[in-house]
């Protein structure tokens, strides 16, 4: 499926350390220069967020079959990345099922692997490119719902999204997915401190890099199944002033 938008990433941990500078390849593309997609969180945050060099965006969102993308949550994603990034040549969404790897908890390794095994979009002329796999297996640590993993990638735990939402007293599947997809979309635009600077101080010294308003979209509580509790009593948080202030800084609207 394919979504366009003309004129114009949650619960995440965030793994910076975790990409090597060495050159990684993929199956359907090995002729990439993958020292391209192989760099930390935030690192082309500046490229997400303005027009120059990349006038247009492309997100590949691959799932296990029974796992697809909820098409309410990926409308609000689009309207997400209308309202913060620079992309006058247009914002696609494509989905595509991909295999089951078969495996009951995924590593951080193997859902890099995964990425490389299966990857479509790259970067191309002045079109930029994210990629977002919906697994239908844990991560190694049970309480999380996504990962951002390198400059241009991240991961949802698709099976544990559904088991904890859409159901009778459960939070809606739009609402808990399309904050998961938001706040990794944050991470790899930058936030918090995360390769967008700061024009406030407000970045939890406690948790890394998430903002330290509890209402804000990047706070840290996105990134467990801590989340539950607060969107069933709330609407689903967004961007709060600071870091709205830090992508305009940064080259975002």
């Amino acid at each position: 499926m394919k979504r366009m938008i003309t004129g114009i990433a949650l619960v995440a941990v965030v793994l910076t350390h975790s990409c090597s500078k060495k050159d990684i390849s993929f199956i359907n593309s090995p002729d990439k220069d993958g020292t391209a997609y192989n760099k930390p969180v935030g690192a082309s945050s500046r490229d997400f967020l303005t027009s120059s060099p990349f006038t247009s965006l492309a997100v590949e969102i691959q799932y296990v079959s029974g796992y697809a993308p909820d098409a309410a949550a990926l409308n609000q994603l689009q309207q997400f990345l209308t309202t913060r990034l620079n992309k006058p040549g247009g914002i696609t969404i494509n989905t595509k099922a991909i295999a089951d790897p078969g495996e009951a908890t995924l590593s951080l390794s193997r859902i890099r692997e995964i990425e490389q095994q299966n990857r479509t979009l790259f970067n191309k002329g002045n079109q930029l490119s994210i990629y977002i796999l919906y697994s239908n297996s844990d991560f190694t640590d049970a309480g999380t719902l996504g990962i951002a993993y390198r400059n241009s990638s991240a991961a949802l735990m698709g099976k544990k999204i559904h088991d904890n939402s859409g159901g009778f007293g459960q939070v809606s599947r739009t609402k808990l997915e399309a904050t998961v997809l938001e706040h990794e979309i944050g991470h790899l635009l930058g936030l918090v401190d995360l390769g967008t600077p700061m024009q406030s101080a407000h970045k939890d010294a406690t948790h890394g890099n998430h903002c330290s308003n509890q209402q804000c979209l990047m706070y840290y509580a996105s990134e467990t199944t801590d989340v539950f509790g607060f969107l069933s009593q709330n609407n689903a948080p967004s961007l709060d002033a600071g870091c709205l202030s830090d992508l305009k800084a940064n080259g975002g609207k």
